[in-house]
């Protein structure tokens, strides 16, 4: 038995003791008022008093009772030896005071289970049947304290009542101990079914909570009964200040979906609404919610609300839209295009031999060289762009990332774009710098911030190409200038189309870059200054089909 439910118990003991004392003191008070000299008043009266003093005593020792259980049996045994006194002063065999052993037995079966009240039942046995053999032997002849004579039964009759009682303790005892064994099986497997409710009532709870949605339920009438964590995170607000709140208010329903939950969904099963939710922090958001009836046994007992914070789903999907739609007009611009270049194309050739074979002035053999640089500088946008929308198939392979560097620069230093200040350096370590990537692709990385960083240096200065391996993986690609740098404002605009700042150009180059690093899954850093641009491309860690590559193996 546990030490809480034994001191639990041994209260209830010491205070049933303390009413059938005080019940005695009641009723042989009565008996001596109504008919005195009837019963021995002064002994009576001196048990009772002591049976309230070891009550006191039990009260204050209860504590130590309850660590020590042995004890349980003293308080036990000295009841019983009690109640014998009293029976042998109020008439021993002839003493209706015997049924006070029933409650000792009793008291021992809850306290100390079946153990205990047949070991109650024993002594109590004993004790009454000690106090017969001592009248009807004549060796207690002070036992009847009264003042009246005492008349004993014959010795037959004498013998047939001890054996009934001593019968009725021991059976008592039998019948306690079954009713506490079952008492404890049923506490046991109560306690069993308590400690799975719980288990279970935990686990719903932690599910609940668990849930990424919100969930709300609320009574027949709209009133907030619960709600789980996932709900109080997306509304912003604690769960009690929106107990007993109408859900329409709660949830800042459109006045539309409040009337339908209000008419019990228009007889429907559930209603589905995405509306604007404003949250004490100011911030704005919009949520998918589904309203259904929470149903009980006995029928309906409310609505169960769940939500889902769609706004960054809202915009994705918007933004989907706007790239299918920017497609479909990437794909018609590319068609016209390439149909546009066509016709250029021959304009350009027949121009060109128009001015070889027709006797022209200089004026008109300078307005045929203008047509013909503006469709070559048209021709040119047109490649541009046609390299940037239609993008070519890629072919990867494993690739020292120092040999493209290398390579470009030296294309760099022949090239129509380098003057005569220019200086074109690499910045390279010993090892290889090996990585998964279109080796096209990465020389035209190279190649378009190159040219924009020679642009921006038009009467000359340094560039440093450099190529190195990243933490973790992946490879850094940089490139470095001394020019005239980009003025803050347009950062963020670089790299989109048609946004060149240089006279020469189609204005794509960076906006290609951008795309061929984000195909990688890479990120392009601009560091800028009135003087001086570097453009830093971290290009991701990629895994080969055959060997895990990364940057430096």
């Amino acid at each position: 038995m546990p030490p809480s439910d034994r001191r639990r118990r041994l209260a209830w003991l010491i205070a049933g003791r303390a009413i059938a004392v005080t019940v005695l003191l009641g009723s042989g008070l009565l008996v001596e008022i109504n008919a005195p000299g009837r019963l021995p008043i002064g002994p009576f009266s001196t048990l009772v008093g002591l049976t309230y003093a070891l009550t006191a005593v039990y009260a204050l020792t209860i504590r130590v009772a309850e660590r020590k259980p042995w004890l349980v049996d003293v308080q036990l045994a000295i009841d019983a030896a009690v109640v014998t006194a009293l029976i042998a002063v109020t008439g021993g065999v002839t003493s209706y005071f015997s049924l006070l052993y029933v409650l000792l037995i009793i008291a021992a079966a809850s306290l100390q289970r079946g153990r205990g009240a047949l070991a109650v039942a024993v002594l109590s046995s004993v004790l009454y049947a000690g106090v017969g053999v001592l009248q009807y032997q004549g060796l207690w002849p002070g036992v009847w304290l009264s003042a009246e004579p005492l008349i004993l039964p014959p010795p037959r009759a004498a013998f047939y009542a001890i054996a009934v009682n001593v019968f009725a303790f021991l059976a008592v005892a039998a019948l306690a101990r079954s009713l506490a064994e079952n008492l404890r099986r049923t506490g046991a497997r109560l306690e069993r079914a308590s400690k799975t409710i719980e288990d279970l009532q935990a686990f719903n709870q932690d599910v609940i909570d668990s849930l990424t949605s919100g969930l709300v339920t609320t009574d027949v009438s709209g009133r907030v009964l619960s709600l789980n964590r996932a709900a109080e995170e997306i509304l912003g607000v604690p769960s009690h200040r929106l107990i007993e709140r109408d859900i329409g208010e709660a949830l800042q329903l459109p006045e539309e979906v409040r009337r339908e939950i209000a008419g019990d969904l228009g007889g429907r099963r559930s209603r589905r609404a995405e509306f604007f939710y404003h949250r004490a922090d100011g911030a704005e958001i919009e949520i998918g919610m589904a309203a259904a009836h929470l149903l009980a046994p006995d029928g309906r007992a409310g609505f169960l609300i769940t939500f889902q914070d769609v706004t960054e789903m809202k915009r994705l999907e918007r933004d989907a839209r706007l790239k299918q739609r920017l497609a479909a007009v990437g794909e018609m611009a590319a068609g016209m295009a390439h149909e546009i270049r066509n016709p250029l194309a021959s304009m350009a050739g027949s121009v060109q031999v128009l001015r070889e074979e027709l006797p022209l002035s200089p004026e008109q053999a300078d307005l045929l060289e203008i047509v013909l640089r503006e469709s070559r500088r048209l021709n040119e946008t047109i490649r541009g762009f046609l390299s940037y929308a239609r993008p070519q198939p890629t072919s990867t392979k494993r690739l020292d990332l120092r040999t493209a560097v290398t390579e470009t620069a030296r294309l760099l230093r022949n090239g129509g774009e380098t003057g005569p200040g220019h200086e074109v350096v690499t910045d390279l370590p010993p090892d290889p710098v090996w990585y998964e990537a279109d080796e096209g692709q990465v020389r035209q990385v190279l190649w378009n911030l190159s040219t924009n960083g020679l642009r921006a240096m038009p009467s000359g200065g340094r560039l440093v190409l450099t190529a190195r391996g990243a933490a973790g993986g992946g490879a850094v690609l940089e490139v470095a200038d001394e020019g005239v740098g980009i003025p803050p404002e347009q950062l963020d605009r670089i790299f989109q189309p048609f946004h060149g700042t240089f006279a020469r150009g189609s204005g794509l180059g960076l906006a290609i870059v951008h795309r061929i690093v984000s195909e990688y899954g890479g990120e392009i850093q601009v560091t800028s200054g009135e003087v001086g641009t570097v453009f830093t491309v971290r290009l991701p860690a990629r895994a080969s089909s055959s060997t895990p590559l990364t940057a430096g193996s």
